[in-house]
């Protein structure tokens, strides 16, 4: 039997609304057939008008509450509510196929900004100001540093608590927005879940 959730955690980036906030995000590069050829299988699709095909979602699972996307369509997200709990999540997904790291990272912080803003539950935002391009190699390049105390190919879960610190540590009392970004990019590709071009070229 195939496992419809699995695939979709693999493909759509989600992270929820609650106060201990759970994050995860996939690149989509070119995947956007396959996203539309998995939700295809279900009897029903519900689909966000204006949203894109990438965000599809089943509608015996959830209920779209909203969305919206940025930069003609590159990005976008979706508001829905779990049907079986009523807990409530954004669904994001990037097409940054082609861009450099750094575009990579604006286009997910624009991305991320719009879904905040129109998010049906409180969210904290960063503090600081946009990290510049600078900061988030700097921040990769700690990051990469914590995690060389866990085996190669550990899960980006578990390596979280350790990165996040190392990041913070650094930086101190002069935080920029972005940090949890490349925090979160460096445990993906020391996981081996995203190839090391990911990362800013300074940090690989």
């Amino acid at each position: 039997m195939i496992d419809f959730s699995a695939i979709e955690r693999d493909l759509i980036a989600a992270y929820t609304g609650r106060l201990e906030r759970r994050r995860r995000r996939r690149r989509i590069s070119g995947a956007g057939a396959l996203v539309i050829a998995v939700a295809g299988v279900f009897a029903t699709v519900a689909i966000a008008s204006d949203i894109g095909p990438n965000l599809q979602l089943d509608p015996t699972k959830w209920t779209i509450l909203g969305g919206g996307s940025t930069d003609n369509g590159r990005g976008a997200y979706v508001h829905a509510t779990r049907i079986e709990d009523d807990s409530q999540s954004t669904f994001m997904v990037e097409h940054d196929a082609g861009l450099a790291p750094y575009a990579a990272f604006l286009l997910h912080e624009r991305t991320k900004a719009a879904a905040d803003a129109t998010s049906p539950v409180p969210v904290s935002p960063e503090t600081g100001p946009l990290c510049t391009q600078a900061q988030l190699t700097r921040a990769e390049g700690v990051a990469l540093r914590a995690l060389g105390t866990f085996p190669p190919g550990a899960p980006a879960d578990v390596t979280r608590r350790a990165a996040d610190k190392a990041v913070a540590d650094d930086f101190g009392d002069m935080p920029c927005r972005g940090l949890e970004y490349a925090s979160e990019q460096a445990r993906l590709v020391y996981a081996g879940t995203e190839p090391r071009p990911l990362l800013m070229p300074g940090a690989r």
